[in-house]
């Protein structure tokens, strides 16, 4: 495994993380497709023995058992110095008031739990899950420094929000002193690249790493175009899924997919290589995260390291995308409000 540095940090991290939404128990969060700990704790041990070291949770992740399990198996598993542990905080974790947000007492009241949960003293990437628009900004960014400063936390980072808001989060820590955000971990891959706008440069001239989430386009990057067949999650994932990947020209993804296809099969690796491939190849990209629930899946990850896209693979990946609503970056308020009133829970994002 060849290491990385997280944004312009000197923390070393696999090219390669481990999304554990995907572990925690079923009783608890996603009944159809999230894994029991029996069947999640030999997918974390392969991902260690194939050389990753970079694992991101957050407390809503099953409420809090996705934290459980993936402490319980980094103990068992391996050294806690090697591992580089992430987790996020904002959204419900219980009824009534202060159960949400991100103001300085859900903060502190947060981390508190997800140390315990760990197994932990310290958490390596404390992250922002979204932005709390209900809370000073100031008051978010002051608490997460205090953090840092007890040394709870070692490394901040945020999640997808438009870019103004992260210039200007990134412009309150710098003067004042505060620790900066270390990455951005945001929705971006070949079939969704409006982040190339706004969101990668500043995260490029700030020195920010980013981490990835839905790198293969829930999967659809992975199979050729005519078996698009549905999974537990997707069947499960309503508005939303359709919100990320129903695309205004069915004809552009059809042709990215089928290029994926072809770069593959010319080079007998899968699609998902040759997709993730193509992350690897933006200097931006830290680590996509991999919601693994197979060895094969992690194997798949790992091997893409591997495969270096010539000029003309790049181009032929990235010439039929065509530009298209951006949710997260949709500067109409009222056009924004439609979409969010189509997703149940995500009032927020």
């Amino acid at each position: 495994m060849r290491y990385t540095k997280l944004g312009s940090t000197g923390l070393d991290v696999s090219p390669i993380a481990i999304g554990a939404m995907t572990y925690g128990d079923p009783s608890r969060g996603h009944p159809v497709w999230s894994l029991a700990e029996d069947a999640s704790r030999p997918l974390i041990r392969h991902a260690l023995e194939a050389g990753i070291n970079f694992f991101d949770t957050a407390n809503l992740y099953s409420y809090g058992s996705s934290e459980e399990i993936l402490g319980r198996a980094l103990k068992d598993f391996a050294d806690r110095d090697d591992v580089v542990i992430a987790t996020k905080l904002r959204h419900p974790m219980r009824p009534g008031p202060n159960g949400r947000g991100l103001s300085r007492k859900a903060i502190m009241t947060e981390v508190e739990h997800s140390l315990r949960r760990l197994g932990t003293d310290y958490i390596d990437l404390y992250q922002i899950h979204r932005n709390d628009h209900t809370t000073p900004l100031e008051e978010t960014l002051e608490a997460l420094h205090d953090l840092v400063k007890a040394g709870k936390v070692r490394y901040l980072g945020a999640s997808s929000m438009p870019a103004w808001e992260f210039a200007k989060a990134l412009h309150l820590q710098r003067q004042h002193g505060w620790a900066r955000f270390a990455s951005m971990q945001h929705h971006y891959n070949l079939l969704a690249r409006e982040e190339e706008r706004e969101m990668i440069p500043l995260c490029l001239d700030e020195g920010v790493g980013t981490i990835i989430w839905s790198p293969l386009g829930r999967g659809r990057l992975a199979r050729a175009w005519d078996d698009a067949k549905s999974t537990a999650r997707s069947d499960t994932d309503g508005a939303f899924a359709d919100l990320l990947y129903t695309p205004t020209e069915q004809t552009a993804n059809r042709a990215i997919v089928d290029a994926v296809g072809k770069i593959a099969a010319d080079r007998g690796v899968t699609r998902a290589q040759v997709a993730l491939a193509w992350l690897r190849s933006k200097p931006v990209v830290t680590a996509p995260l991999v919601g693994a629930n197979t060895t094969t899946q992690i194997d798949d990850a790992v091997a893409s390291l591997d495969i270096d896209l010539t000029g003309d693979e790049l181009a032929a990946l990235e010439r039929p995308y065509t530009p298209r609503y951006d949710f997260q970056g949709i500067s109409d308020e009222a056009e924004a409000q439609k979409l969010r009133d189509r997703i149940p829970g995500f009032a927020n994002v």
